[in-house]
């Protein structure tokens, strides 16, 4: 399929068509077409190693699709000309570990990137960083070092941190995964709030619950494609694909 030249007509905040990604002789994303829309929260669910976070990192240029393009809005920022640099400023990710540097204090986490990368001046990073704190429920640690946080609060930091930067579109690569169970409630909360505030999110995920409760789509993936996309109803209920029923008896 030859690349698309124009913006598609399209309400998507990212659109992805015929995505395909391969490690040497190992294929781990198949022409995948998706489009996310605009204020939608969208769940990927699937066996590991079915190409999730893979595509996660493909969406925000930290792997080179080898065939296919992604939309960023009216952008195609697989487009050889695009500045990856500016593209990922307007896409937000949170990965499974929190990669906060442990020798400046929480509010700093937050206020780097807005200062380095978007020049914004330092009382007016401390006021962003403020608010995005409050949200996470962390304004009481602005001074306090990571290694003082517990796991859910490092990962909220980080959460904070990626919202700071105002980005079109937010992405979680298994964000409670290195998390002890007593602590993904908060993690969980946050995330609820932000795709009841009407912030597109794409979710790379295990917790069940929070797909069937919080995504207005779920995705699922196996053998890097995607074998079935619906409503949470439809997934959880009246799968169609005999491996995704599999793969919910023995996860639910």
């Amino acid at each position: 399929m030859t690349p698309a030249t124009n913006a598609p007509v399209t309400a998507a905040a990212l659109r992805v068509a015929d995505l395909s990604k391969s490690y040497g002789p190992n294929t781990v994303l198949r022409d995948i077409t998706l489009d996310i829309r605009r204020g939608e929260t969208l769940c990927l669910i699937g066996p590991s190693g079915s190409g999730k976070s893979t595509l996660l990192k493909c969406l925000n240029l930290l792997e080179t699709p080898d065939k296919g393009d992604i939309w960023l809005g009216e952008t195609r920022i697989t487009a050889p000309s695009t500045d990856i640099d500016a593209a990922r400023a307007r896409i937000g990710m949170v990965f499974q570990h929190f990669n906060l540097f442990p020798h400046m204090s929480v509010e700093r986490n937050v206020t780097v990137a807005l200062t380095a990368v978007k020049g914004m001046g330092r009382e007016q990073a401390r006021h962003v960083a403020k608010r995005h704190l409050e949200e996470v429920g962390l304004t009481a640690f602005a001074d306090t070092r990571p290694a003082r946080l517990s796991g859910g609060q490092q990962q909220r930091v980080a959460i904070a941190r990626a919202l700071a930067m105002e980005p079109e579109v937010m992405l979680f690569d298994e964000a409670t995964s290195a998390l002890d169970p007593e602590l993904v409630k908060d993690v969980l909360a946050v995330m609820r709030d932000l795709a009841s505030g009407g912030m597109t999110m794409a979710v790379v995920t295990h917790e069940m619950g929070f797909a069937q409760e919080a995504a207005d789509r779920v995705a699922f993936m196996c053998d890097g494609r995607l074998a079935e996309v619906g409503t949470p109803d439809r997934i959880f209920e009246r799968a169609d694909h005999a491996r995704l029923r599999q793969f919910l008896s023995q996860v639910l």
